[in-house]
């Protein structure tokens, strides 16, 4: 089975035939919405929304550790992650795709960890690749299958949100290093880890952050859908080419 999470632009996957929706509990709480399952070209998939069906919860309230806790249960052999984020540096332009491989956490005030009790020991993970590199090459061939321009590797920076950022913001962005700037990479990404999922994250370029390209007096946010709409097609597209190769990996 393969897990899809889907971002800003995509509360729904059109390409899957749904065989059913599920509820999962949690020792955490409710998930953001019900788990979808289906097929794409006779592959199992199951996809959940991460801002829930109607796009209302908003990042910094996403319950990730009841995300990810539900997705363990089920799992999934790949957990892809779609996320809309902005792009800082030139390359990284609205509508550009992108499979980053670090990421820098600059959030707050979040559930982060699983390893949050006292009655156990100090539990560490290793960190220093936070993506899943056969999660990445996954997506990466897929891309390079579907005929599609993407990006390989990237800088993440996972800011609070849900305001955009300030062009000073970005700036010291740019000077730690990150490429894109997004609000929903952590604690999704170390949550991941910590259960020991293959995950990686699929960017989508929304629009240029703020100073940036275009966007020097500030960023159009009417224009950001239409952008993620466009472009919310080739991620399709993608998707189903993933299931094409993760099915011949497989031999089905």
């Amino acid at each position: 089975m393969l897990a899809v999470i889907g971002g800003s632009g995509m509360a729904q996957l059109s390409c899957l035939e749904i065989s059913h929706r599920e509820i999962i509990r949690t020792p955490y709480g409710e998930p953001s919405g019900p788990f979808t399952f289906g097929r794409i070209n006779n592959q199992e998939i199951v996809f959940l929304a991460r801002h829930g069906h109607g796009h209302t919860i908003p990042p910094h309230q996403v319950n990730y550790r009841a995300n990810i806790w539900a997705l363990k249960t089920l799992q999934p052999e790949h957990v892809i992650a779609v996320a809309a984020v902005g792009g800082i540096r030139d390359y990284m332009s609205p509508g550009s795709l992108a499979v980053p491989d670090q990421i820098i956490d600059y959030t707050y005030g979040r559930d982060f960890t699983f390893f949050d009790s006292r009655d156990e020991p100090v539990t560490h993970i290793d960190f220093t690749r936070p993506y899943t590199p056969e999660t990445r090459v996954l997506i990466l061939k897929a891309a390079r299958q579907a005929g599609k321009t993407i990006i390989d590797g990237g800088v993440y920076a996972a800011t609070q949100g849900p305001r955009l950022e300030t062009a000073a913001e970005i700036n010291r962005l740019d000077r730690d290093g990150a490429d894109i700037v997004g609000m929903t990479g952590m604690p999704e990404t170390a949550l991941a880890r910590e259960q020991g999922l293959n995950y990686a994250t699929l960017a989508v370029v929304a629009n240029f952050a703020a100073g940036r390209g275009n966007n020097v007096e500030g960023v159009p946010l009417k224009e950001i859908y239409a952008i993620l709409d466009q472009a919310m097609v080739h991620v399709r597209n993608i998707l189903e080419h993933v299931v094409n190769c993760y099915g011949d990996q497989n031999g089905t």
